[in-house]
């Protein structure tokens, strides 16, 4: 499969990686939730190329990630904010952060940390429980078909077709 074709697979996560997956689009997400949100300070703050720049605000914008808000008539000038879609996503990019911060750091530590307005503490975001509140952990959590991928199936059962491309569900996460 090709990665231009990633959005068709039974798969949230590859649908996901589809809009958010090229790295620039991370980046540019990573400082939407920092406050900017004009062009300029976009290519400024990352390095990037106008035409890049360009191609993955127009994608973000494309999805509903962010909106295109007119801040200027004369000329025409427009900054990029956060959709509640893109709103969305911020658990992955703290996520994404701690992973960095644990295991990429070089030794320095974090080059940023997060204080929770409410209680004042410096926080460290982990994944939990809708139901219980318990940290999720991969050994902790068994994956089961969905009724995407059930719906996927029963399809491809009566047409006679190639089941989709999907990683086997019953696998147990084993951690070293």
């Amino acid at each position: 499969m090709r990665w231009d074709e990633i959005d068709r697979q039974v798969c949230s996560v590859a649908r996901a990686l589809s809009v958010v997956g090229e790295r620039w689009t991370l980046l540019i997400l990573r400082d939407a939730f920092f406050g900017t949100r004009r062009f300029d300070q976009f290519q400024a703050s990352l390095g990037i190329t106008r035409h890049r720049l360009s191609e993955r605000l127009g994608k973000l914008v494309d999805h509903g990630v962010l909106r295109r808000v007119r801040y200027s008539e004369r000329p025409p000038r427009y900054e990029y904010r956060l959709t509640r879609k893109g709103l969305a996503l911020y658990p992955v990019l703290m996520t994404l952060g701690t992973w960095g911060d644990d295991w990429m750091d070089r030794g320095e530590g974090p080059p940023v940390v997060y204080v929770h307005n409410a209680c004042g503490k410096q926080i460290r975001p982990q994944l939990t429980c809708s139901e219980c509140g318990e940290p999720l952990r991969p050994e902790g959590v068994l994956p089961e078909v969905g009724p995407a991928l059930a719906l996927h199936v029963l399809e491809a059962q009566e047409g006679d077709r190639e089941l989709p491309a999907f990683p086997l569900l019953s696998a147990e996460v084993t951690v070293d």
